[in-house]
Parts: C-alpha cells; sequence; structure tokens
C-alpha cells in the first residue's frame, strides 16, 4: 500500500528539525519520558571497536566463519523491540559480547518486510496512540474552557494530516535514537528479514550469520478475523496512519486497544459506534472500573453495542461500510476497525523447520528462562506465548541476558 511505505529520512535531519513537530504539554512529556531511559554513559564500557551500522551483504562472513571464534557472533537477535534492543545493547555492554541484531526497514504500517527500529510500542502501540490521544484531547478542553471565560470567534478546527505527519516525524527521531543506542553499544545492526536456518545460523537478504545464541524478538500484529469482507477492514496499526480522519466509524472490541481508538476518534470529533461480544467493555478488569469508563465515554457520545459478534463486512456503491452482527445490521460507516486480539510474527521465520516448539496461536513456547525447545535458541516479547506487555518485554530481555552469560539463572515468571 502506497500509504504506508518506506519512509527515508536522515537521522541528523530529522533530530535537528523534530522540535518544531509538537509543543504540546503531552508529547513533550512523552520525550522527557525517552530521555529518562538509563545512560549507556554509566554502564561500564569495554574495551572494543564500536561496530557500525552495515548491509546485510556487507556483515556476513564469506563462509559463515569468524576469524574470532567458532561463531561469527556470540548472540544474533532477530527483531529490534523492546525486549531485543535490551538484550542486545546489555550483552554487548555490560558482558563484551559480540552481538548482531537484524530488523526490517521502517515503515508506518508494518508488513511481511518492512518494521523499524523500536518495535510495537515505538513505532504503532503506545508512542503513536498516546500522541494521538494528547490530540484528541484539545477538542475537550475547548468546549469546558468556556466556563472559565474563554470565547472564540470561529469554532476551532482540527487538521488530521498535520497530526498524522508530525507523528511520523516523531516517529522517526525515536527510530534515529534506537539506532543510535546500538551504535554506541557496539551491536551490529543489519537491516533485512531474518530466518532460521539451523541452530546457530540465521539468513537475513540471503547471507549467513553464525552465532553461539539466538534470541527471537520479532513481536506480534493485529489479528483479524476470518469474516467475509474483512479486507474492507482496517486494523489498529492502519489506524495510526489513514490518509483521512473517520467520519463514522465502527470499533469491534472491548478492550483497552479498542476503548483508545473510541476516545481518539470521538476527541476529533468521528461518530463512533463500539461493538463487543459481551455485556462488559474491559473483560478481566476491576468491575467498578468497567462500569464506570463505560458510562464515562457513553457520556461523551460514544456508542456501545453489546453482546454482537461480527459476521460480515460490506460495502456499498458509495463507498460505505456495513458491519453485519448476530443481530442486525449496522451501516453508514467510512471506516470498520477490528481491535480483537494479536498474534505473533512467526510466520516464515523458519522455526518448524529447526524444531522450535510453538503453540495453537503461533507462539513461541519458553520456559521460566526464555529458552525454547531448541538449547541455543531463546525468545522474549510479544512472540511468546507469556504476557505481551513492553516493560514485560524488557525484563525478560535482561534477564536473558544474565542467564546466558554469567550462568546465573534468572527466571521471568508471570
Amino acid at each position: 500500500m502506497a500509504a504506508h511505505a518506506t519512509l527515508p529520512f536522515s537521522c541528523s535531519s530529522t533530530l535537528q528539525t523534530l522540535t518544531r513537530s509538537f509543543s504540546s504539554r503531552g508529547a513533550l512529556q512523552l520525550r522527557r519520558g525517552f530521555r529518562r531511559l538509563p545512560s549507556l554513559a554509566a554502564l561500564p564500557r569495554l574495551s572494543r571497536p564500536c561496530r557500525r551500522h552495515v548491509s546485510a551483504s556487507a556483515a556476513a562472513s564469506p563462509n559463515g566463519a569468524s576469524s574470532e571464534g567458532e561463531y561469527d557472533y556470540d548472540l544474533f537477535t532477530i527483531g529490534a523491540g523492546s525486549g531485543g534492543v535490551r538484550a542486545s545493547r546489555f550483552a554487548s555492554t555490560l558482558y563484551g559480547m559480540r552481538v548482531a541484531i537484524c530488523e526490517m526497514p521502517f515503515a508506518t504500517v508494518a508488513t511481511d518486510e518492512l518494521g523499524g527500529l523500536g518495535g510495537t510500542c515505538v513505532l504503532r502501540g503506545c508512542v503513536p496512540k498516546k500522541l494521538l490521544v494528547y490530540g484528541s484531547k484539545y477538542s475537550h478542553e475547548f468546549e469546558e474552557s468556556h466556563g472559565f471565560g474563554w470565547t472564540y470567534e470561529t469554532d476551532p478546527k482540527h487538521d488530521w494530516n498535520t497530526l498524522i505527519a508530525n507523528k511520523n516525524t516523531e516517529l522517526q527521531r525515536l527510530v534515529c535514537i534506537y539506532k543510535n543506542i546500538l551504535n554506541n553499544a557496539g551491536v551490529t545492526l543489519i537491516e533485512g528479514r531474518g530466518k532460521i536456518v539451523d541452530p546457530h545460523t540465521v539468513s537475513v537478504n540471503g547471507k549467513l550469520y553464525t552465532a553461539k545464541n539466538i534470541l527471537i524478538g520479532v513481536g506480534g500484529r493485529p489479528s483479524m478475523p476470518d469474516i467475509p469482507g474483512i479486507e474492507y477492514a482496517i486494523d489498529s496499526d492502519a489506524a495510526l496512519d489513514l490518509p483521512s480522519k473517520p467520519e463514522k466509524i465502527a470499533i469491534v472490541g472491548g478492550g483497552y486497544i479498542a476503548l483508545e481508538f473510541a476516545g481518539i476518534f470521538n476527541g476529533l470529533k468521528s461518530e463512533v459506534h463500539v461493538f463487543i461480544r459481551q455485556k462488559k467493555v474491559l473483560r478481566g478488569f476491576d468491575e467498578e472500573v468497567r462500569d464506570f469508563v463505560a458510562e464515562q465515554m457513553s457520556l461523551r457520545g460514544i456508542t456501545f453495542h453489546t453482546e454482537q459478534t461480527p459476521q460480515a463486512v460490506t460495502k456499498s456503491n458509495d463507498g460505505l461500510l456495513s458491519l453485519k452482527t448476530n443481530k442486525e445490521t449496522f451501516g453508514g460507516f467510512s471506516h470498520v476497525m477490528f481491535a480483537t486480539g494479536r498474534r505473533p510474527n512467526t510466520k516464515n521465520l523458519g522455526l518448524e523447520e529447526v524444531g522450535v516448539e510453538m503453540d495453537k496461536n503461533g507462539a513461541v513456547v519458553v520456559d521460566e528462562y526464555s529458552r525454547t525447545s531448541v538449547d541455543s535458541i531463546w525468545a522474549v516479547g510479544d512472540v511468546t506465548n507469556r504476557i505481551n506487555l513492553t516493560p514485560v518485554a524488557l525484563m525478560e530481555g535482561g534477564a536473558f541476558v544474565k542467564t546466558v552469560e554469567s550462568k546465573d539463572e534468572v527466571a521471568t515468571k508471570q
């Protein structure tokens, strides 16, 4: 899709011009949060040359061997999300391991061939979503300001394209930060899609790299139900990068992702309808919280349709969409979005061929130490059958490094 192509940019120019993109309190607070990340300068430095970002063809050994030892690397990480980056930089900086990490080129919406440094939270989750949350909150502040003496000659207007363009600029800035973090840690960054060939070999763009240990940190992506007309619907990734703001949107799902997007589009003055299969939103949350959230969102103008199971999406000649459920058909939507769960990115990774066990949903099965069923292959983050949250992936990445290097097994029981 052309709208989601790779965005070429220069890290130096991006960092210089970003300050003009956002001036809101929320965006500034978000940036300050990233600046509070642990400084590599505070970590022990080991005497060795800093590795650079290289192409797959330049980094690969001609015969898969290395003059530094039996393998090209001590650790090869597939996927530069939260868990993969944490594990790679800790392994290199704290323990002096020879580390390489591969990641696909940056794009605003991930595909089988496009991704980007930072992973889900940075590029398609927490960060871009919160920027849209900050942008959507202003409409409510404008409405409430009249009671505090504010008047406006005209009603405030919002430009969706400006918000999305500045959001993408912020993402580019964060990609550059992650690239610098890895370079400063002495980690070799290889751009391309990785595939496991055997328990100690990874192929990237047709080039082979050997490693004592391989870490899988490829994360997950939104899952869509197999129903007629699903090709007309969007997922949460696409919702962050739409070419235009929805006029009327149906959001299927009752979890926190669905509700966050409902709040975003409601704040941006879209007509929002939320469809859930149960009687209440936020399954698993405190009962009072579930009731309060639904009540407050309803007061904001969001319409909830409970006990509705989606069966099909149809598109009329005028381009508008309809959502058929087990009860009735609802029409007139400019967009239908599904936020009904996520699935691990294990497709075409070569796991079946090397004997890595996966569960029925395709998640990598690991023990409490992040080991897979193959001794030299490990996994952390959303690709596993554990809790899929960024702080969890970070802790798993750090614990994994201590386990493989110091032999002091650090469990990540959940």
